[in-house]
């Protein structure tokens, strides 16, 4: 626009000059004619390109000013969903992004999550974030047109809430915690070198569970152990079923499961007093009571969603086109619960 604004000017100038040449006006009349014309395009011009620049920084100011009103589902409070969250909100900051978020937990309740989704749906939010399973599987049901993102999930396709991962195809995309379920089983052997029978434990309501704990029975097999399905329905029968695992098996796996999670201290206190380790899905169950895993970082998982929001609210990218990402195996860590180790009595100085 400036560039036209001045050009036009100049081509009004210009023919003014020529206009008073042929018309026979005399040279000095002519010249201070030219000269006066010019300085009038030359500040018609300057004038255009102020306006213009006026224009411009206020379109960029009104983008910077942007506030996105942003909406965040948490299952339940426990330490890998928590650092999951935290690291969605870092990605937002270290973006440079002005945001309001609403945090709501629905403390394990999927009724909460249902009443959540629907408030966030007539609330019109510019993006929402949904953290585990049945978060996202509420939030999907309720909102169709918000972009939606969903982390803490190990199978979103599998889960319903995709068309597929590689291609989601509608307003829902996110992460995925899918976890080295063979690599953790491999730990659990070097650990355990003895054991036959393995106690796999998750909540039956979690369709993520279902399908870990089907990959777990798999490098089980594999690695010639047995394994035994142990199932709760809610926190309140952990104690009940781990104990009834005292005796039948020789060491518990626990995939990446939101009830045995939050009831981890539990399963530890059981376990530990029975003599009985457990292999877990990710760090923060092992911090809780568990001995091992070889899992992943939730807050770079949680980081890499905030990396997706910024994407969608910044760049007009489309959840249906961004392909469910997964943190690379190379950025799985080794967590070791030392204490727990010298309770049971198991060496964990060779591993790396």
């Amino acid at each position: 626009m400036k560039k036209t604004s001045k050009l036009m000017s100049l081509v009004i100038a210009g023919a003014m000059v020529l206009s008073m040449t042929a018309c026979g006006g005399n040279t000095a009349e002519t010249t201070a004619a030219a000269t006066q014309a010019q300085e009038t395009a030359a500040d018609t011009a300057a004038q255009a390109e102020e306006t213009t620049a006026g224009t411009e920084d206020g379109t960029a100011a009104q983008a910077e000013g942007t506030t996105y009103k942003i909406g965040v589902l948490q299952l339940v409070q426990h330490t890998a969903l928590d650092a999951a969250n935290e690291g969605f909100i870092a990605a937002l900051d270290d973006a440079g992004i002005a945001y309001e978020v609403d945090q709501q937990n629905a403390s394990g309740d999927q009724s909460a999550c249902q009443t959540v989704a629907s408030k966030f749906a007539n609330e019109k939010k510019d993006l929402i974030l949904a953290i585990a399973t049945p978060a996202a599987q509420a939030m999907v049901g309720a909102v169709e047109d918000t972009p939606v993102l969903v982390t803490a999930v190990t199978d979103p396709a599998e889960s319903g809430l995709v068309d597929t991962n590689e291609k989601p195809g509608a307003n829902v995309t996110g992460t995925s915690d899918l976890t080295p379920v063979k690599e953790q089983i491999d730990l659990l052997k070097q650990l355990v070198p003895d054991a036959r029978t393995i106690g796999v434990l998750y909540c039956s309501a979690e369709s993520n569970s279902k399908i870990q704990a089907d990959m777990a029975k798999e490098a089980i097999a594999a690695a010639g152990m047995e394994s035994k399905e142990y199932t709760v329905s809610s926190s309140n029968e952990i104690q009940t079923v781990v104990q009834s695992m005292v005796g039948a098996v020789d060491a518990v796996y626990a995939p990446t499961d939101n009830v045995i999670a939050a009831g981890m201290a539990t399963v530890g206190m059981v376990a530990g007093d029975n003599n009985l380790p457990v292999i877990c899905g990710e760090a923060g169950m092992v911090q809780n009571g568990g001995l091992a895993t070889y899992g992943i970082d939730y807050y770079q998982l949680g980081y890499m969603t905030g990396q997706q929001a910024v994407k969608i609210l910044t760049e007009g990218a489309s959840p249906a086109d961004m392909p469910i990402e997964y943190l690379p195996v190379e950025k799985c860590e080794l967590t070791v619960n030392e204490e727990t180790a010298q309770t049971l009595g198991i060496d964990v100085s060779g591993l790396k």
